[in-house]
């Protein structure tokens, strides 16, 4: 461990063995990070190793004056709290979720000869719109790259299409044609493997003709493609769904009533899964007294979160209902 203070060591030693929100102040009293863990103390050790893996780390620790942390019942509730905590108040070493002011969107265009898709900053109705996506760069470079297959046609169980040097100018026809089958891809995911497996087979075929450059470009739309269909896509069922998840903690249960991928209830109970979740789901679905006001790119970062704590933990029960 490298020298620090005595009030560092202090505090380091204050840390428990639980989950939680930790913070990063300077001298100032500035929060300069913010971040989350299973084990606080474990976790906020490692930044004060004598070898950091990362530059920023290195650079940060020589700036903290103090550490705060919030003890939370779970990883997941730490997750989204910290990722609160970074949205409002956008600590200078924390780069990712504080910036979904500037997440965008996709639009299927009506009739344009050069332009099929195009980045929007805000919702355009439902059906032809869709995100919010993180990153505008590498949906901006698959929207270009795209356009180098176009027309894109619809044929016997797959699409027809061939990659153009320089993109093809469509008639209204073709345009047509081309938007019907971006718009199958885009919602359903069935359309999606079937664009993706010809996108492959083409990849393929190219590099058993040693045409490894245009093997290479195909296997590069498909890395921007499968961007596009995970961010739409991902979590999926369960970001639809309502369901009661039953987490172990310290003193029993934490039961979470979920709709739609947002906590709306939640309650520590004695009695283990199934056992616990009847009279709690009885009062889940009555009418709540609070409503969730958070617009779709803020909510994104928070959906994705319990989404991903679902599905990865192997601690966590699920019912749906």
């Amino acid at each position: 461990m490298i020298n620090i203070s005595d009030k560092l060591k202090y505090k380091l030693n204050m840390l428990p063995m639980k989950p939680g929100v930790y913070k990063m102040i300077d001298a100032r009293g500035n929060i300069i990070y913010v971040g989350k863990s299973k084990l606080l103390k474990r976790r906020v050790k490692t930044y004060f190793s004598s070898n950091p893996k990362w530059d920023k780390v290195n650079r940060m620790v020589k700036v903290i004056d103090d550490i705060e942390f919030i003890v939370t019942d779970t990883h997941m509730e730490a997750r989204l709290l910290e990722c609160s905590l970074i949205k409002s108040v956008k600590p200078v070493f924390n780069s990712q979720m504080k910036h979904d002011r500037g997440y965008v969107y996709l639009k299927l265009e009506d009739y344009n000869k050069y332009r099929a898709l195009s980045i929007i900053e805000s919702r355009e109705g439902n059906t032809f719109t869709f995100g919010p996506f993180r990153s505008r760069s590498q949906l901006n470079e698959t929207i270009n790259i795209l356009k180098n297959l176009y027309p894109i046609k619809s044929a016997a169980k797959s699409y027809s299409f061939d990659f153009h040097l320089f993109p093809a100018a469509l008639n209204e026809a073709d345009f047509n044609e081309n938007r019907n089958s971006l718009y199958e891809i885009l919602t359903d995911n069935s359309k999606a493997k079937m664009f993706i497996k010809e996108l492959s087979n083409k990849m393929k075929n190219e590099a058993s003709f040693y045409n490894f450059e245009m093997a290479a470009i195909y296997k590069e739309i498909i890395i921007n493609v499968n961007y596009i269909f995970y961010s739409i896509n991902k979590n999926y069922e369960l970001s639809k769904s309502n369901l009661i998840t039953s987490i172990p903690v310290e003193n029993g249960y934490k039961l979470f009533y979920i709709s739609k991928g947002i906590i709306l209830k939640k309650e520590i109970s004695e009695k283990p899964f199934p056992d616990n979740i009847e009279a709690f789901t009885e009062a889940a679905l009555t009418p709540l007294d609070s409503v969730i006001h958070m617009d779709e790119k803020s909510l994104v970062d928070y959906k994705d979160i319990v989404c991903s704590e679902i599905i990865s933990s192997s601690e966590i029960a699920v019912k749906y209902i």
